[in-house]
């Protein structure tokens, strides 16, 4: 594998210039860079195969060992299509054969416990694996207790959907399938932070879309945490309003901001909030969450009561434990919850403790984009990106003052290209070969 630092931070990170910046923790541990550090990653999702994949690239001395419970990558990008049928849960599930062959170690298993003093993780299978840097990237744990009635009987028949699989994406598509015509899907939208800002209006476009076409006469009800749609807002109404009537009379969507449910009752198939009880034939509840529990096990979540975990922003690096860097959704940062920040800086972590290792101090003002599509179901897709930079002031990632690629409005043509944008971070995070033969359609 030929992937250069230098190359990938020109088109990843910018030219941020070789100004060495004192403080950046780790460095003076590897100063000969001649070391061989052992490097755990628990989970191999967006960020962590990607970041295992470009470690071994940048650095193969360091000895990796990857931590994942599932027999094969299933995406959350991409798995709302499955609800509008077109296409499969077979699509969305991809190998980790190829990622496996690049590591070191794999370890099938799941994590119970962390020791951040001694530097080890423990495992269900009764592995001790000890670590001089750890990478925890395990997305999020949702918190079924935050609402009343949402225990293991009611996850049963009420499903998230939040982390995509057979037993909640597939489950939940057989359900509006089995659903009657003029019957109600209710869904719920948690309140920021959350994984994927726009993933559950997008989510209302692409079962809308299936309902238009198999059972007309039903409804969505849409009941939404916050106080306005959270994300896309101007993309997403528009196209509710072209495909689904939004807002008429006849509108097949109804949407009702600051409407967190606070109870379910699987059994009567009601979703309670402040202000109504809600019945539906088909139930997703999306409950609150938080950093995965493997954070809560290294004891890093630190930020927003405790729910998130603070990183510096050049190394990934926890604010509280030393060596224990996290990626993707479970750390604080001012970026968007999504497979592609996940991806991205899975990166640049790879490339900050690359450098790191050879005993150099990363770059001390580093880039990170965000590029996300949402479809509507119809075959068309809009999209927002984003370049966070490096604010000395905030020693902080920050947006633009003025967003500067967003779509202006749904086409087939970013349809195609949020099913070429899925391929392309697939076969980048898995370390998938060109010859590859995807499924998944947009």
């Amino acid at each position: 594998m030929t992937i250069d630092r230098r190359e990938f931070l020109k088109v990843s990170a910018g030219a941020a210039g070789a100004v060495a910046v004192s403080g950046l923790a780790g460095c003076a541990t590897y100063a000969s860079g001649n070391a061989s550090p052992n490097v755990v990653v628990v989970g191999a999702g967006f960020g962590g195969s990607t970041f295992a994949k470009y470690l071994k690239a940048w650095y193969p001395k360091a000895n990796v060992t990857v931590i994942e419970p599932n027999d094969h990558f299933t995406s959350c990008p991409f798995s709302n299509t499955v609800l509008a049928g077109i296409n499969q849960m077979a699509d969305i599930e991809l190998p980790y054969v190829h990622i496996q062959k690049l590591v070191d170690t794999w370890v099938k298993d799941k994590v119970t416990a962390i020791d951040s003093a001694k530097q080890t993780v423990t495992t269900a299978g009764g592995k001790t694996i000890a670590y001089d840097k750890l990478v925890l990237a395990g997305g999020v744990e949702l918190l079924f207790d935050a609402v009343k009635g949402y225990d293991a009987e009611a996850q049963k028949t009420i499903k998230h959907a939040w982390k995509a699989g057979r037993d909640q994406t597939g489950a939940l598509r057989a359900q509006l399938e089995a659903m009657p015509d003029g019957g109600a899907f209710v869904m719920s939208v948690p309140m920021a932070p959350y994984r994927c800002p726009p993933g559950p209006y997008e989510r209302a476009c692409m079962v809308g879309s299936y309902l238009k076409k198999a059972k007309p006469k039903s409804k969505i009800i849409i009941l939404d945490g916050n106080p306005d749609v959270a994300s896309k807002k101007g993309l997403f109404e528009a196209a509710w309003k072209k495909h689904f009537g939004y807002k008429t009379d006849n509108s097949m969507i109804d949407y009702r901001p600051n409407n967190q449910p606070k109870a379910v009752d699987a059994k009567k198939m009601v979703v309670s909030t402040e202000f109504d009880d809600v019945k539906g034939d088909v139930i997703n509840v999306v409950p609150p969450m938080r950093a995965a529990e493997i954070c809560g096990m290294a004891g890093v979540r630190d930020g927003s009561g405790g729910k998130w975990c603070t990183i510096d922003y050049r190394t990934f690096e926890s604010k509280v434990v030393k060596n224990v860097h996290i990626l993707g959704d479970s750390a604080l940062t001012n970026f968007p919850k999504s497979g592609s920040v996940a991806n991205n800086t899975g990166k640049m972590c790879a490339y900050a403790m690359s450098e790191i290792f050879n005993g150099r101090t990363p770059d001390p003002a580093p880039v990170v984009t965000n590029t996300c599509y949402s479809g509507t179901g119809m075959g068309t897709a809009f999209h927002v990106a984003t370049v966070f930079r490096w604010d000395e002031a905030k020693q902080s990632l920050v947006p633009p003052k003025n967003a500067n690629g967003v779509s202006k409005e749904e086409s087939e043509l970013e349809g195609a290209y949020m099913e070429s944008w899925a391929k392309n971070v697939w076969a980048d995070t898995l370390a998938l070969p060109e010859s590859y033969n995807f499924t998944a359609k947009g």
